[in-house]
């Protein structure tokens, strides 16, 4: 674990928004030299904090109109349903993530569909012949407010 100063935080924020930004381009907006801002980020990966950069896809734009949370409580417990099921799951085109979580459900289900017929097919098709599946809550996503970064304390 490394210690974070008020810098390392301005600089994994400004990363979090746009992680193209060059190393130059950063350090000039919050007055570091290039070669400053660039150990920084380095230190930063190399101690795992930076793990990679993605791309944000709209999925509305893709003609993916419709979001799914669904809670999925195994109707069987152990190892070997566990592992079934998270193969099984993540071989599902449309399941966009899938956390193990601790409370009424077992899993947590981000699914993205082009519509409700659309979704109610791979619900029907897809996510309830899966390996062990008991009950399921489904919750459309009405809207998304997204932070623009970490929280760094």
């Amino acid at each position: 674990m490394i210690k974070i100063d008020d810098t390392d935080r301005v600089i994994l924020c400004a990363l979090v928004r746009d992680a193209t930004q060059t190393a130059m381009a950063l350090g000039g907006r919050i007055g570091l030299s290039q070669p400053a801002t660039w150990r920084r980020i380095k230190r930063l990966r190399d101690a795992g904090i930076l793990a990679g950069q993605r791309v944000s896809l709209d999925a509305v734009k893709l003609g993916f109109g419709v979001t799914v949370f669904l809670g999925i409580k195994l109707a069987t417990k152990g190892r070997v349903s566990l592992d079934d099921f998270e193969r099984a799951v993540t071989a599902i085109p449309e399941v966009h993530l899938v956390e193990h979580v601790l409370g009424r459900y077992d899993y947590r289900l981000r699914v993205v569909a082009r519509d409700l017929a659309d979704f109610e097919r791979v619900l029907r098709r897809r996510v309830m012949t899966l390996p062990g599946v008991g009950d399921v809550e489904a919750n459309v996503l009405l809207s998304e407010e997204r932070r623009p970064g970490p929280i760094l304390f």
